[in-house]
């Protein structure tokens, strides 16, 4: 009496494997790019935070120059998120009384780019936006 695998079952096996391993790299991917879209949202928080201190000191918001100055004549803020995933810039209204704040990707050789959440913005009233890599509005996936 033999005792072993048929060939269905082997097969059976492998496909099973490749399935869960294909699954696995999804999840895996998906957990990636939450966490670096949580890097930017950190990093908009953050400098929405500093603006609203510095617009009580000054009456009026930081513009792009001041955003990496040590306070009080800045912000004190990196121009990179504090991961590195997101590029952080400012643009002022005309009358320094609003703001944007951006958080854009910053694309790394050897990881796959976030096509979904390119560009997360927040402004002076806590109005939060984000576009993905064809200008569509992708504000209420990326904001989670």
């Amino acid at each position: 009496m033999h005792q072993g695998f048929t060939m269905s079952q082997v097969l059976t096996v492998i496909v099973l494997l490749i399935v869960l391993a294909a699954a696995s790299v999804s999840i895996w991917r998906s957990h990636q790019l939450q966490a670096r879209r949580g890097d930017a949202i950190e990093a908009l928080l953050a400098l929405q935070a500093a603006q609203d201190r510095y617009f009580g000191e000054q009456a009026r918001y930081a513009d792009e120059k001041q955003l990496t100055a040590e306070p009080p004549a800045g912000l004190g803020i990196k121009s990179e998120s504090a991961r590195g995933f997101f590029q952080i810039s400012t643009r002022n209204s005309v009358d320094d009384l609003g703001y944007w704040a951006t958080a854009r990707a910053i694309e790394r050789e050897g990881q796959s780019p976030d096509t979904r959440c390119v560009e997360l913005r927040i402004d002076q009233n806590g109005r939060r936006f984000a576009i993905d890599v064809a200008g569509v509005d992708r504000s209420a996936d990326c904001w989670r």
